[in-house]
């Protein structure tokens, strides 16, 4: 229609996106998902990777590349989001520290430009437009097929959980952890607040370990931050992985008789908001507003930031997820570098404080 038309359009993939980016007033929305069906092509050899359609669900994602051993190396926390939506922002969770978030892990995209051009893009074809279009929100092209990294993926994960009640150490620990040459697989942290029978949903899942201990922790309605780890479990490494879990733990100052573990298949851990959100849904409450905020905070401004924001603005009616935890910065894309250009290390924090999650 030519430049002079002034016709917004926006991509829409399962519509989670925040501050309305998949709106277009008097405009076109697309729906992504609207591509889903066409055929995932998974590749092996030495650097295997995915080729797949912008509107597929990275939980399908999961499933199908599960089939040859491999899996995507970075992921979100909610896999039920379209590989084009995250990559528009970024998909970042527990495994960034490792190997960056979801869009340090493509090799290759499709786009389709503001001109209705389609371009191949990568690191060494397009590079521009590739870099503008990973983390864009959009703005600078709808991308319509990607070239996903990926890893030998284990069957099953060893998944432990340990409390803190004061935040210092508990930030010192996954400074710690995010940093050392031999660690976990997962490394994220969450802020608790007030939630008294917290050792008791636990042991549903979790063992203990120790369970006389665990009985009698009381939280007291203070605020309590949580270290969540995983460790990938091989075969080959069957008769040296508890060793490698206890000398690791060994060197974290966690509350002892908050220490819990389980051992579950990798595809549980990885969907296990799924789980839930089906609950949820169940009662009607998953649909209903719930306000969510994303920050980046730089390492030497975090104690304050904590200080600050958990001892004054969550209250005891909050009941929504509140996580943070830390990550290099040269694991991460380089236009963060004005959140803390002169440190190694930066937060991320993600939080609803109302609304049913």
């Amino acid at each position: 229609m030519g430049p002079g038309s002034e016709l917004t359009v926006a991509a829409r993939g399962h519509g989670h996106s925040l501050q309305g980016q998949a709106q277009a007033r008097g405009g076109v929305i697309i729906n992504m998902e609207s591509l889903q069906g066409q055929e995932m092509q998974v590749y092996w050899g030495q650097f295997p990777y995915v080729d797949v359609s912008a509107g597929e669900l990275w939980i399908n994602i999961l499933h199908e590349t599960l089939k040859y051993g491999l899996a995507p190396k970075s992921w979100t926390d909610y896999l039920h989001l379209t590989v084009g939506g995250t990559l528009s922002n970024a998909g970042i969770s527990g495994q960034a520290f490792r190997h960056g978030p979801q869009i340090s892990n493509v090799r290759q995209l499709e786009v389709v430009t503001g001109k209705g051009e389609v371009i191949i893009c990568s690191q060494e074809q397009n590079a521009d437009l590739f870099h503008a279009v990973l983390g864009g929100l959009g703005q600078f092209g709808i991308i319509t097929r990607a070239r996903i990294s990926l890893e030998r993926a284990p069957k099953m994960v060893k998944w432990i959980r340990g409390l803190y009640s004061d935040f210092s150490t508990f930030a010192r620990d996954q400074e710690h952890l995010i940093t050392a040459a031999k660690t976990f697989d997962y490394i994220e942290g969450l802020v608790i607040k007030n939630k008294t029978g917290l050792m008791n949903n636990w042991r549903a899942s979790f063992d203990p370990q120790d369970p006389v201990q665990a009985n009698h922790f009381v939280s007291d309605g203070r605020t309590l931050y949580c270290l969540e780890l995983t460790i990938n479990l091989y075969p080959e490494k069957a008769d040296t992985i508890n060793q490698e879990i206890e000398d690791l733990l060994s060197q974290l100052s966690y509350i002892p008789s908050t220490l819990f573990m389980s051992k579950v298949p990798y595809i549980e851990f990885l969907d296990r908001v799924h789980a839930s959100e089906l609950k949820l849904r169940s009662k009607g409450l998953w649909d209903l507003p719930h306000p969510w905020l994303n920050l980046l905070v730089p390492k030497s401004k975090i104690q304050h930031f904590a200080n600050k924001v958990f001892g004054n603005i969550l209250s005891d009616t909050n009941n929504g997820p509140v996580l943070l935890y830390p990550i290099q910065k040269s694991k991460v894309d380089n236009r963060t570098s004005f959140v803390c250009p002169d440190e190694d290390i930066i937060y991320l924090g993600h939080g609803s404080l109302s609304g049913p999650l």
